[in-house]
């Protein structure tokens, strides 16, 4: 039987009983706990909760978004994925008050129905800065020049390190680095982005088993939103251990996550008691389109993620969906 389930309840149960009350940046408040972790083997199945439905296809949109190494909310929008609308939305009339304090506003639907339809609007107003895909895909950085610089030029240009291909190529040529990393967490930047990164870096593990490689990922987050935000960050990681096992021709073992401030929303606490009491249904699995894991093996990795990126769960039963507001 598997655990993923009875170990998230056991965590809403801790946070239920020993958080302390917390204020937060959204105004809305919180129970809160700091340094838990929480873990599963891959081999029970995909750890997608039961007990309460999830929203597959948003989980699969933003990890494909991360990995394209998108910033812009267009592609969620277009794609049915609304999770980054508030934060996008906050950020437009945080800065339309600032610059034009007596025009009118426009509604959160408004300002996505306009991410939509114009482009020139999503453009400005759908970038979300430097977060995620941007750091995972093109962390940049500025290098010195060598010494033979000519007068008048700069000494100084950037450079993009794409930390998901350098992963992928380390797992193939020494799979037992001890540095086998990636950091969204660019101290450098964080003042352009919308929103600091929650899950801000994650590790791979890798070991040789019966003739086998097998692998493992750990990812580390400072503040997790647990009953919204952790089920989602779960079931990424997972998908993401999956997709790159498959690249590097390994066998997914443990989802490890490791979690700092760990809090329930006061406008949550009802609904995780509700999520508590119900008993979790057999966990599914994931069945990755062939046309995919073709293009996985004999294209690059981006012709792979920009092409048909289908995931499909096989045998996902689960309780109804439990609402609970989002705080941006």
């Amino acid at each position: 039987m598997h655990n993923i389930d009875e170990e998230y309840k056991k965590l809403l149960m801790d946070i239920l009983i020993h958080g302390v009350k917390k204020e937060d940046r959204t105004g809305t408040g919180t129970q809160s706990l700091f340094g838990r972790q929480i873990r599963h083997s891959m081999s029970e199945g995909f750890p997608l909760l039961t007990t309460k439905k999830m929203a597959w296809k948003s989980i699969v949109t933003e990890l494909i978004w991360f990995l394209r190494g998108d910033t812009n909310i267009k592609y969620l929008v277009d794609n049915g994925c609304n999770i980054w609308n508030g934060d996008a939305w906050k950020n437009y009339i945080n800065e339309f008050r600032r610059t034009c304090p007596k025009c009118p506003e426009i509604t959160k639907e408004e300002f996505i129905d306009k991410i939509k339809t114009d482009d020139k609007f999503a453009k400005q107003w759908g970038e979300l800065g430097p977060i995620y895909g941007k750091q995972w895909r093109k962390w940049n950085y500025q290098s010195k020049k060598n010494h033979y610089v000519m007068a008048g030029q700069p000494t100084h240009y950037n450079i993009n390190i794409d930390q998901i291909i350098n992963l992928i190529s380390e797992l193939k040529s020494n799979p037992d680095s001890r540095r086998l990393m990636v950091s969204a967490w660019n101290v450098g930047e964080l003042e352009q982005m919308v929103l600091p990164p929650c899950h801000y870096g994650f590790q791979v593990y890798t070991k040789e088993k019966e003739g086998k490689r097998y692998i493992s990922l750990m990812w580390n987050q400072r503040s997790v939103d647990t009953f919204l935000g952790l089920p989602f960050n779960i079931a990424s990681y997972a998908l993401l251990l999956e997709i790159i096992a498959k690249e590097v021709n390994m066998i997914p073992d443990e989802i490890i996550g490791n979690l700092g401030d760990v809090h329930l929303y006061l406008d949550h606490i009802e609904q995780a008691k509700e999520q508590i009491s119900r008993e979790p249904f057999d966990l599914p699995k994931l069945k990755m389109n062939p046309i995919f894991l073709a293009n996985l093996e004999h294209k690059s990795f981006d012709e792979a993620i920009n092409g048909i990126v289908n995931f499909e769960l096989e045998n996902y039963q689960s309780h109804p969906a439990i609402k609970a507001p989002l705080s941006n």
